[in-house]
């Protein structure tokens, strides 16, 4: 068997390739974002099916133990998605485990309206109010003045992203955190390897979250996780996220916790299995060993995957240099962005529109995206959710109407890049 398996991984390896299509204007897609794979990552995924390490096993813990390592943080908990991850992260601060500092529905969280959903979302599962600010244009990030202003006698809590992996005035909030007695939930989604004054995101929060989404810093197909060095949180994480059980013996474990017949919880007898006690109100959403054992090969090369990403948004902040009509994107004063795309914002008063831009962008087939949500305030599914509205969103207002993003991603070559900057600046000087 073992002379089969070796002859199946070494045919994979064959059939992955190196030959790479040339890349022709006009006709070869320039993605914003995707997943770079090499054979290594074709065979881990391969070799992990061939055992039907189909359930979460060795390769999670493994994954769990090398990711929280990469950030210096005591317990990383794999998730099946950046989303589940989020809404793991702030669910956990509503455990009664916490007594009096827990989170119950009605208290405000602070977050921006020029966001993803699914950093919003959790607050309103769990019946909480977001309390929506603006941000700036270039960083994309809030600032730490309209944060300290929108924080009202229920606000609990703050919870942000790093817009496109371009780090949030991220210490100074979580000392504003710390002083004011409220958690901060770090969305570090978009962000894996940027680092805020020499100190990687993800690391400043009481808890953070990432995504192993394709188009994120290394793929697993779906997944994420909730990283924390607070080991009481970490086990409220793990407990919510493996259907709210009390006990945390491995499958095909038997009382590893020394609890199994000789416990007892809530009202129920002495000595009912600890296997089946329940703390928490949970869900399953774990992720797989075939996920894993993706996730621990695109582990290794994150470094390299950051630098190309840098390497590719200072080729086009260069190249745009000077264009007429746009805002160009900056890095937060004090950050250094493992960058997730490109943003762009044309000029209310340019002579040419970001529809108009972005039309002719994708006919000579280079992707954009919009920049998410734009202001969530005005998108359907929130129009009449309790939320509070501190300051003006005259900038998200702006982000909605104005700006898009292209890719920075290492699945781009430099002369893709050259392509994408070469059209905006041609389209934008012949249209001012």
């Amino acid at each position: 068997m073992k002379d089969a398996k070796a002859c199946i991984l070494e045919q994979v390896r064959d059939y992955h390739g190196t030959e790479e299509k040339e890349f022709e204007p006009g006709v070869t897609a320039v993605w914003p974002s995707g997943a770079v794979f090499d054979a290594a990552d074709r065979v881990a995924l391969v070799e992990a099916a061939l055992d039907m390490r189909i359930a979460a096993g060795v390769s999670s813990r493994r994954f769990e133990r090398e990711f929280a390592r990469y950030f210096r943080l005591r317990k990383a908990h794999l998730a099946n998605s950046g989303s589940s991850a989020n809404l793991l992260a702030l669910s956990a601060f509503t455990s009664p485990q916490l007594e009096d500092r827990r989170m119950v529905p009605g208290d405000e969280v602070i977050t921006v309206a020029a966001g993803f959903p699914t950093t919003v979302n959790p607050i309103i599962q769990n019946g909480m109010v977001p309390v929506f600010v603006d941000v700036e244009l270039g960083t994309y990030n809030t600032t730490v003045e309209r944060i300290e202003a929108a924080i009202g006698p229920r606000t609990r809590a703050i919870m942000i992203a790093h817009a496109l992996g371009n780090p949030f005035a991220v210490e100074e909030v979580a000392r504003l955190a710390e002083e004011r007695g409220l958690f901060l939930i770090e969305d570090n989604c978009d962000a894996v390897g940027s680092t805020y004054r020499g100190r990687l995101t993800g690391t400043f929060g009481d808890v953070s979250t990432t995504s192993f989404y394709p188009a994120h810093h290394i793929a697993m197909g779906e997944g994420g996780c909730v990283l924390t060095d607070n080991l009481a949180l970490a086990r409220i994480v793990e407990s919510m996220r493996d259907w709210g059980r009390d006990c945390w013996c491995e499958p095909g474990e038997d009382n590893r916790c020394f609890k199994r017949f000789d416990y007892q919880m809530g009202t129920l007898p002495h000595g009912y299995d600890h296997k089946y006690i329940f703390s928490h109100v949970g869900y399953n959403l774990k992720s797989t060993d075939l996920q894993a054992a993706l996730g621990l090969s695109q582990l290794s090369r994150l470094d390299a995957f950051g630098a190309a990403r840098r390497a590719n948004w200072s080729l086009l902040r260069e190249a745009l240099d000077g264009v007429p009509g746009l805002i160009l994107p900056r890095a937060t004063e004090g950050g250094d962005p493992s960058w997730f795309g490109f943003a762009l914002t044309v000029e209310p008063g340019a002579g040419y529109t970001r529809e108009g831009l972005v039309a002719f962008l994708e006919s000579r087939k280079i992707g954009t995206r919009r920049f998410f949500a734009g202001n969530l305030t005005r998108h359907p599914a929130y129009l009449d959710r309790p939320h509070r509205v501190s300051g003006t969103l005259t900038n998200s207002d702006i982000v909605a109407g104005h700006t898009f993003w292209v890719g920075v991603y290492p699945g781009l070559t430099e002369e893709m890049v050259r392509y994408v900057a070469e059209s905006v600046r041609d389209y934008a000087r012949k249209n001012s």
